[in-house]
């Protein structure tokens, strides 16, 4: 029985000061769950909220490992320090939805 792919956000709200580091962060962890998982992913940011951003990891078959994966490379990147105060990385998974 194969395990259906997951869908990985992962979600905060950026110091608009730490941008520019923030962005630079993300396209390495972006890097390495491609290289490493096979993820498609994209960067978004809230409509009416520019400084919230989502990572979004889709297909991806191992979403435990990825997790450990990207929670290990943000700490090792100083990532909470481009956070916004009082913020922390979210992530949510989801999958297909049955019938």
């Amino acid at each position: 029985m194969s395990v259906a792919p997951a869908y990985l956000y992962c979600y905060y709200r950026v110091d608009p000061a730490q941008a520019g580091a923030a962005r630079a962060a993300v396209a390495d962890l972006f890097c390495a769950a491609e290289e490493r998982f096979g993820a498609a992913t994209r960067l978004l940011r809230g409509e009416r909220e520019p400084w919230l951003w989502m990572e979004v990891y889709e297909n991806v078959r191992e979403a435990g490992r990825l997790e450990a994966m990207l929670t290990e490379l943000c700490a090792a990147q100083g990532f909470a320090a481009f956070l916004a105060p009082g913020e922390r990385r979210r992530n949510e998974r989801f999958v297909a939805a049955v019938g």
